[in-house]
């Protein structure tokens, strides 16, 4: 793994570095194929057959799996120019025939055991398409029809299927920002992240939680990963959390809802957002910058619920090292500050977005040899870069047999021409009518999401939604954010919510009670997408005057949204009638997705009328609220350990 990882990143630095040692230069297809060449082998090392089957060492039968597909892949890219002038995806010989169909194979089974049984299924359905396309019943559906031999053919050697947009950018983008997240949990950022929230936070009523949103947030945004960010900074927060008197269930739904929003957290957001450079056709950087706001509005939700949450049920923050601490961490942790500065400035003020990521694990990597060296570990120096080496082949490994796999569900599509349909019929269907195609969307989303990764389901509706959306004039970054955020929903709502089951193991508390719990601290992420599909400006899409305003009125309309959901009025100290709860809620909700700032600031000030009276003419005090809070805390912690609400 080691070796071949090692291989596969130097191949990728030489393809953005434009090296080509000795005038020696890879044609894009060949590049690719050899990319494929070092990772899918290792999705047969490092991921078993099945879940139950112990992987050490490597059966005999994943060592030849993962040997076929190297030389299958190797065949492949010794031959791309053949492939190119030839047109093997139509005309092939016998052997290149043969070896196609062994990828096609290799690269479902890769998927399988990376992404699920769910999404091969449906990769398997999609590339098995073209047989069946010309004799659809329905018009659109309806398609040029292949024979399984070409299907092989153009799965494996055209430019649309395993080889299109999506592991184009992974090749040329992806592997880079995967391998710069590893390395900065690697040498240390998810310990430095967690301290500094800590100092900052901890003092503070709720400030446990408060240290899991600011923690999670930050680590999600390196890994891209909702579950693994849960498997990474939940073992420290929760038990956190618990510790300062939150239930398990609030505790784990912090967790997950933190983590899940950290895949759409710039400056690295999730693989999704990486495709979306191939898809709209513009620089990354201008994506980051465009889920900017959105994401600290999502986050600024959780932030006021936390804290909305902690005054009502009167907990108090502990005894921490507090902001003097601060300092010491920060110099301590200076070089992942650096780091995340220096990808800023290199994907923003440079823009080089495919070399970025490589000039700053470069960075860390010296930093870490420096820092084990000055402390005497010299020894260690082998042995931490191997294990980050192997971490990283395992991690790209991962996103490559994903995104290899997804690949299969746009050939079968472009194969057929049905893609080119689906957006127009679709826009038929709703009457042209924007709001019933988002709704739409946001459902799709959703029940896709439950079986297939972000990624997968973000190419599917890439081809098929947001085209639409753009036919209807929304605009095309917000359209494909838009299939992103839904699709992310899933991890935390139920039936199947897997963040919210990973937080739940951790915390020991039922997965479903636990999912819908985060399902309420993640609500705002249900309004942001249609928020900025209705104001681009959120985007930063407009004149200055217009995301300045957008962001105030969406900043206070959070707020506002935050403390309806909880049930408290944040600097009022009063608790809200379920009326008043209501009312508040449907008033910030649509100022959020108001398309003019007159409609904004109307269901602003409404909110701010709520608040008002309830200042005034709630009879409720802090005292009552906690006393009735704490008791329901103890009745969720008793069902949680199986004893009675009176035992508790």
């Amino acid at each position: 793994m080691a070796v071949l990882t090692v291989a596969g990143i130097l191949l990728a630095m030489n393809q953005v570095f434009f090296w080509n040692p000795g005038g020696f230069s890879l044609l894009r297809n060949s590049y690719l194929y050899f990319v494929l060449a070092c990772f899918l082998p290792i999705c047969f090392l490092a991921f078993p057959i099945a879940k139950a089957v112990r992987h050490r060492p490597v059966p005999l039968y994943d060592a030849a799996l993962a040997l076929i597909a190297a030389g299958t892949c190797v065949y492949f890219g010794l031959n791309g120019e053949n492939i190119v002038n030839q047109g093997w995806d139509y005309v092939a010989p016998q052997t290149a025939v043969l070896l196609a169909y062994v990828l096609w194979i290799l690269v479902l089974e890769a998927l399988r055991r990376t992404a699920g049984l769910i999404v091969t299924v449906i990769a398997l359905a999609f590339s098995l398409y073209p047989l069946a396309a010309g004799h659809m019943p329905l018009d659109f559906l309806r398609g040029i029809s292949a024979d399984l031999t070409g299907s092989a053919r153009a799965h494996a050697m055209g430019v649309d299927s395993i080889l299109g947009l999506p592991l184009q950018t992974a090749g040329l983008i992806l592997i880079g920002f995967l391998l710069f997240g590893v390395a900065l949990q690697h040498t240390g950022g998810a310990t430095f992240f967690y301290d500094l929230a800590q100092a900052v936070f901890g003092r503070y009523r709720g400030g446990s939680a408060k240290v899991s949103v600011f923690s999670s947030a930050f680590m999600g945004m390196m890994s891209g990963s909702a579950v693994s960010n849960v498997l990474t900074t939940g073992p420290m927060t929760i038990p956190a959390m618990k510790k300062a008197g939150f239930p398990g269930r609030y505790a784990a739904g912090i967790e997950a809802t933190a983590s899940t929003g950290g895949t759409v957290t710039p400056p690295i957001m999730g693989s999704a957002a990486f495709l979306m450079v191939s898809f709209i056709g513009v620089p990354y950087s201008e994506i980051a910058l465009a889920a900017a706001v959105p994401a600290v509005l999502y986050f600024l939700g959780i932030f006021v619920q936390v804290d909305a949450y902690s005054a009502k049920a009167g907990l108090r923050g502990e005894a921490g090292p507090g902001a003097g601490a601060v300092g010491g961490i920060l110099a301590r942790g200076w070089p992942y500050l650096a780091a995340l500065v220096g990808l800023v400035v290199l994907l923003v003020v440079q823009q080089r977005e495919s070399q970025a990521p490589y000039w700053i694990v470069g960075f860390l990597v010296v930093v870490l040899i420096v820092r084990l060296a000055a402390q005497g570990k010299a020894r260690q120096i082998p042995e931490s870069l191997y294990s980050f080496v192997v971490s990283a082949g395992r991690t790209i490994a991962e996103i490559i047999g994903i995104i290899a796999g997804v690949g299969l569900i746009v050939g079968g599509l472009s194969m057929t021409g049905v893609s080119l349909s689906l957006a127009r019929e679709l826009v038929a269907a709703v009457g042209e009518n924007v709001v019933l195609i988002l709704l739409a969307g946001a459902v799709t989303c959703f029940i896709l999401g439950m079986g297939m990764t972000v990624s997968a389901v973000y190419v599917f509706l890439a081809i098929v939604m947001a085209p639409a959306l753009t036919q209807l004039g929304v605009n095309p970054i917000a359209a494909h954010l838009f299939v992103i955020y839904w699709a992310t929903v899933s991890y935390i709502t139920p039936p199947v919510g897997l963040a919210a089951f990973a937080a739940a193991n951790i915390a020991k508390t039922p997965p479903m009670a636990t999912a819908w719990k985060a399902t309420r601290l993640g609500a705002v992420k249900y309004l942001v997408p249609f928020a900025f599909v209705f104001n681009p400006a959120l985007l930063g899409q407009g004149s200055g005057l217009d995301i300045a305003l957008a962001i105030v009125t969406s900043v206070v309309g959070v707020i506002f949204l935050g403390c309806a959901f909880e049930g408290w009025m944040v600097g009022v100290g009063r608790a809200l009638t379920v009326p008043a709860q209501i009312l508040m809620g449907v008033l910030a909700a649509a100022s959020l997705v108001a398309p003019s700032a007159v409609m904004s600031f109307a269901g602003l000030l409404g909110c701010a009328v709520v608040a008002f009276a309830t200042r005034f003419w709630n009879a409720g005090d802090e005292t009552v609220s906690a006393e009735r809070e704490r008791a329901r805390m103890a009745a969720e912690a008793a069902a949680d350990e199986g004893r009675s609400p009176a035992e508790a």
